[in-house]
């Protein structure tokens, strides 16, 4: 459940089991107009069909891919710093070469992330 409280200069949000006593003393007190409650019929992301489909698609290309370009960074930049070329980064990228341990690490430490991510 979620409980909602808006007020000019006063806004919280309670979630959680709310006990109704407390519900109450928030309608008595800010008014039935300003408080919102919507109960939970929310599901963990992981357990729904589309996200497991997305995650079955994750790979580590993918993922060095989603890393690079949330820095900001170009195969040929990307490359340059790892001391290897634009096509050998693309390939990664797509997949068509396995990233190595050692590759891992390197990865690790310029986009400041977990070896995992890239395996």
């Amino acid at each position: 459940m979620l409980v909602v409280v808006r007020r000019p200069r006063t806004e919280f949000s309670l979630n959680g089991d709310v006990p109704r006593k407390l519900i109450q003393s928030l309608v008595s007190e800010y008014g039935p107009d300003n408080v919102k409650i919507e109960e939970d019929d929310m599901m963990n992301v992981e357990d729904m069909e589309w996200y497991k489909e997305e995650a079955a698609k994750d790979t580590p290309g993918r993922t060095l891919r989603f890393y690079r370009k949330l820095k900001g960074m170009t195969q040929p930049e990307l490359a340059a710093v790892l001391g290897t070329t634009k096509q050998f980064i693309s390939n990664l990228e797509n997949d068509r070469k396995p990233i190595s341990r050692m590759m891992t690490k390197k990865l690790s430490e310029i986009f400041n992330v977990p070896a995992s991510r890239f395996i």
